[in-house]
């Protein structure tokens, strides 16, 4: 069974417009084809339930950098150990919570002097200013639960990242922010969930997309790893030398990655 993983911003996102319109051909394929598509992000839960929307997408989701993941409800025939039922989803909850995340943030950049500006100080027009997002998106965007990002100052933030980490919490990099989480990363949930596919398929390929350098780590659990062009593509690259490289960076680059990888999927090139 192939099942593919995809970040979002930059990757099946235009990274600008936040539109997916040029990855409607490989989007419809993966629907005809039953390979789910389970979308794997920095976002909020409240964006990824937008976000799956808009792309008609059933599948589970990874929120947060693994803060936590969603599964629909009867999705598997099965309850991952610890998670719990919520509304429509079966949630398993990976990171810390969100009020010991910034108050961890606010220490560590009191006590190195350095000047942050991070999601929960910000109001929604900033975040609009900082991200490019609509009004709409940008207060869904404001709505974490399990991971801060923020912006370093006019500092070099070597000090502030390694006071984070004496703190016991850990920070990661995406296209625009930096992050500070708890010990979960995406390749946590992934996973987990890759497990989950395997106890109720069997054998499982799995296919990943992603464009920024807190990708890395659930790109190395993939058989196929994909990494669209981006500023970070060189770096993500040197650390995973098996990847594919497909520009542009965004929908574009996404829809000729998967109409490449559906290619050998049908070849049996990439599934035994």
């Amino acid at each position: 069974m192939l099942v593919v993983f995809s970040d979002l911003d930059g990757t099946l996102l235009d990274p600008r417009s936040y539109t997916f319109r040029a990855a409607r051909p490989a989007l419809e394929a993966l629907r005809q084809h039953g390979i789910p598509l389970v979308l794997v992000s920095s976002k909020t839960r409240a964006e990824l339930e937008y976000w799956r929307r808009r792309l008609k997408n059933t599948h589970p989701f990874v929120v947060e950098n693994g803060g936590a993941i969603f599964i629909p409800r009867g999705y598997f025939p099965f309850t991952p150990a610890g998670a719990s039922d919520e509304g429509a989803y079966c949630v398993l909850v990976l990171g810390r919570p969100y009020r010991e995340l910034t108050a961890a943030l606010e220490d560590a950049a009191a006590e190195t002097e350095t000047p942050v500006q991070a999601f929960h100080g910000m109001s929604v027009r900033q975040v609009r200013f900082c991200t490019g997002l609509p009004r709409a998106l940008a207060r869904l965007a404001k709505q974490r639960e399990y991971d801060e990002p923020f912006l370093v100052e006019g500092r070099d933030p070597a000090l502030l990242l390694r006071s984070i980490e004496q703190r016991g919490l850990r920070w990661t990099r995406g296209g625009r922010f930096y992050h500070v989480l708890g010990e979960n990363d995406k390749a946590q949930g992934v996973r987990i969930l890759i497990e989950a596919y395997r106890r109720t398929q069997g054998p499982v390929c799995a296919a990943g997309l992603g464009d920024g350098w807190n990708d890395v780590d659930f790109l190395r659990l993939m058989d196929v790893a994909i990494v669209l062009e981006s500023p970070a593509a060189r770096e993500i690259k040197a650390a995973l030398p098996g990847a594919q490289v497909f520009a542009p960076g965004g929908p574009e680059g996404w829809n000729k990655a998967v109409q490449w990888l559906l290619e050998r999927h049908a070849k049996s090139e990439v599934v035994p």
